[in-house]
């Protein structure tokens, strides 16, 4: 049975694995990405799980999910905050194919994800999907007949960029807006605060968590629905840090509400909202499916 490295690089950690043809992982691991050390140092901890993985086993492929604006087809980085200096214009692909002489192929870590529930998870039997993940930042990838649609130059559904009235998504992200809310409605430093916290306290029914809760669920309720109205998505999943299992029954009928409150009943009828169902393993898993996708797509060009 072959088998594939996937690596999926975020700013707080590395994750990787060895998964079979399968789809089954035989090896999983992680480690700090030290992302403010910049994109040369991520390439060294990358190169170093790599060969660890390929001095004793032979690999048929390296599958990548980066953080970043990602070409699908040269498997560069076209865009990067600054979480990870330098990483704009790094061409991944070319340097780990280059490097170890083994397919490579590459993509956004979002879009990894929404691949990974379009072909095996929540959205495993629709044709039109949008999958959103929320944590320290927003990110959205919309799936059609189970592959991502990248739009005119990759940028497709970043969908933390949307400029609501009621807040915007991106610039201090989810978990930042509830921290942010609790402390000044507590009159308390932020520092004192962290996102896991606020939905403990929620769980207590704590007034002032359950507030920031409701806060962010009308924002992320009008941010989905005018989603919807232009894509019309059979579904739309949500995952990402806080999105968690733990905290499913504070966010799931709360978002629901805030995005049917937003829809017309046509739409709200027909647009079912569910939970992801890989969490930590889903950019690995996306970017096998992914390197898959790739493969088959270069076969026919080359047939």
């Amino acid at each position: 049975m072959e088998r594939y490295i996937c690596v999926d690089i975020g700013g707080t950690s590395i994750k990787h694995g060895l998964i079979c043809t399968d789809g089954e992982f035989v090896e999983k691991g992680s480690l700090d990405t030290q992302a403010w050390k910049g994109a040369g140092h991520i390439l060294e901890r990358v190169n170093g799980v790599i060969e660890n993985y390929m001095a004793e086993n032979t690999v048929n492929g390296l599958c990548i999910s980066t953080a970043g604006i990602v070409d699908p087809m040269s498997g560069k980085i076209i865009h990067a905050n600054g979480n990870i200096p330098d990483y704009t214009g790094i061409g991944l692909k070319e340097y780990f194919q280059g490097k170890f002489s083994i397919p490579c192929e590459v993509e956004n870590d979002v879009n990894c994800a929404g691949i990974a529930e379009a072909v095996s998870g929540a959205a495993a039997d629709k044709n039109i999907a949008f999958c959103m993940t929320i944590g320290t930042g927003v990110g959205g990838c919309l799936l059609i007949d189970k592959k991502v649609f990248h739009g005119a130059c990759n940028c497709a559904c970043e969908v933390g960029y949307l400029q609501l009235q009621k807040g915007e998504l991106e610039p201090e992200g989810c978990a930042g807006m509830l921290v942010r809310r609790v402390a000044e409605r507590k009159g308390e430093p932020v520092g004192q605060w962290d996102g896991k916290k606020v939905l403990e306290g929620a769980k207590k029914q704590d007034a002032d968590c359950l507030e920031a809760l409701d806060h962010l669920a009308e924002i992320l309720g009008v941010g989905i629905a005018n989603i919807c109205y232009v894509i019309n998505p059979e579904v739309v999943v949500l995952g990402g840090g806080i999105m968690s299992r733990e905290y499913e029954d504070l966010l799931y009928p709360r978002i629901r509400r805030a995005m049917d409150a937003h829809l017309i009943p046509l739409i709200a009828r027909h647009t079912e909202l569910k939970m992801a169902v890989h969490r930590n393993e889903a950019g690995m898993l996306g970017a096998f499916f992914h390197f898959l996708q790739r493969r088959e797509d270069v076969n026919k060009i080359h047939s």
